[in-house]
């Protein structure tokens, strides 16, 4: 499970090192695919092949809408292995996505880690975190 904040520099070769704590589950290679709010996700080879799997199971009874989500977030994913130095390359196509800048906020999302603009994330997590309290009780009512 991916868990934690990290604030690594993009280098100017558009290359990230990850986080210590993510690098066993990403030895083998990792997925980048486009995210909501301007995020980049990050998944395992086989994480990726299991969503990728499950969502295209469902597209069909999804519709046009589904068939569209598919096929755009596939459209920007890219497989990418990390070097010795356990870097990897963001692709520009992501980078320029996801408005990145030298300054990133990588964070851990369980199955996922997300890789954000410094400056996005946190103004992303300012608005998200005022409503932080009241959300069990409307989005995970009763798991607490």
């Amino acid at each position: 499970m991916l868990l934690g904040t990290f604030v690594p520099k993009l280098d100017e070769k558009g290359r990230i090192i990850l986080p210590a704590k993510f690098r066993d589950d990403f030895s083998s290679g990792v997925v980048m695919a486009r995210g909501q709010e301007h995020a980049i996700y990050v998944y395992s080879q086989r994480e990726f092949e299991d969503l990728v799997e499950r969502m295209q199971k469902q597209a069909p009874s999804l519709g046009k809408k589904g068939r569209d989500y598919l096929r755009l977030f596939l459209s920007g994913a890219t497989q990418e292995i990390p070097d010795k130095q356990h870097r990897v390359t963001i692709p520009a196509v992501l980078r320029e996505y996801a408005g990145l800048d030298r300054d990133l906020t990588v964070i851990g999302a369980g199955s996922r880690a997300e890789i954000w603009d410094t400056a996005a994330w946190n103004e992303y997590y300012a608005n998200a975190e005022s409503g932080f309290a009241d959300a069990d009780e409307e989005v995970i009512s009763g798991l607490f």
